[in-house]
């Protein structure tokens, strides 16, 4: 069975990512001996229909492998259930997948600029009942369009049931998201931090999850980006680093050539142990 090679021009989009692409350059199928070999502690796996994949090449892959991926719409050549044996989706709960809305609920943006006025419109349509901003003084300009309530950090921080992070790193702000903020904090409260990772004192902040101080944080930027595999924070079930950051300019489809298949994406979002989109 011949089988056509992938075309140059979709890796630009795997090799932005900091991880070692391996691929099989030959239009036969690889060798069974040799796919055992290579899988060896690999995090993300890209397969054919020609690539049985089972429980000797899970084994063979190691408890490393955290997505599998294939380039056809079947996958009949995939074992789903010793997939399931090394880790899945699990069975349904009651609050499975359950989180807080925007509904009737408080956002407070730090840092009313450009993009943080562009965060208020995009979430206005959800229902956001009061909308907060601090920032090194009002801005009323663009401010009355949403309208949104010019008040001091603290303040923010007690009232705010999303605290979300827009302003630039300078000398002012560098570690301003620490524990003397997560502390006014509500318990149930989700912090969000699109800025950089210096503005966030990150110790305070995995306290604060730890400790139940506030509900959940997202990070769209750390310090150092990406973070350590066994960094702390990665460990927790109540912080999700991002996977994708249409914040970096370079790293948009339209910017990179003609898209990539999303199958081929699944595993350089599997580096690093980070979430994966549309796990099947």
């Amino acid at each position: 069975q011949k089988r056509v090679r992938m075309k140059s021009d979709t890796f630009p989009h795997l090799s932005s990512c900091s991880c070692n692409i391996e691929q099989w350059d030959s239009d036969e199928p690889v060798p069974r001996s040799e796919l055992l070999e290579k899988v060896a502690g690999i995090r993300g796996l890209y397969c054919l229909l020609t690539e049985k994949i089972d429980a000797e090449v899970l084994d063979a892959a190691g408890p490393s492998l955290q997505v599998v991926s294939t380039m056809s719409v079947g996958y009949d050549h995939v074992s789903l259930e010793e997939l399931k044996k090394s880790g899945g989706w699990g069975t349904w709960k009651p609050l499975w997948m359950c989180g807080y809305g925007l509904t009737d609920s408080t956002v407070g943006i730090l840092g009313l600029g450009r993009i943080g006025a562009a965060v208020m419109a995009r979430l206005k349509p959800f229902g956001v009942k009061r909308f907060l901003y601090a920032d090194t003084g009002p801005r009323p300009d663009m401010a009355t369009k949403i309208p949104a309530e010019f008040v001091p950090l603290e303040e923010l921080a007690r009232h705010s049931d999303f605290v979300v992070v827009c302003c630039a790193l300078t000398p002012e702000t560098q570690g301003i998201c620490a524990s003397s903020l997560f502390s006014l904090m509500k318990d149930t409260a989700i912090f969000i931090n699109t800025s950089r990772g210096g503005v966030v004192n990150q110790e305070d902040l995995y306290q604060a999850l730890v400790n139940g101080q506030i509900a959940a944080a997202g990070l769209d930027v750390t310090e150092p980006e990406p973070l350590p595999i066994d960094h702390p924070l990665l460990k927790l079930k109540n912080c999700g680093e991002s996977v994708l950051k249409p914040a970096e300019n370079g790293t948009l489809q339209q910017h990179r050539g003609p898209p990539c298949p999303q199958s081929l994406l699944l595993p350089q979002a599997g580096q690093g142990g980070t979430p994966i989109p549309h796990p099947q």
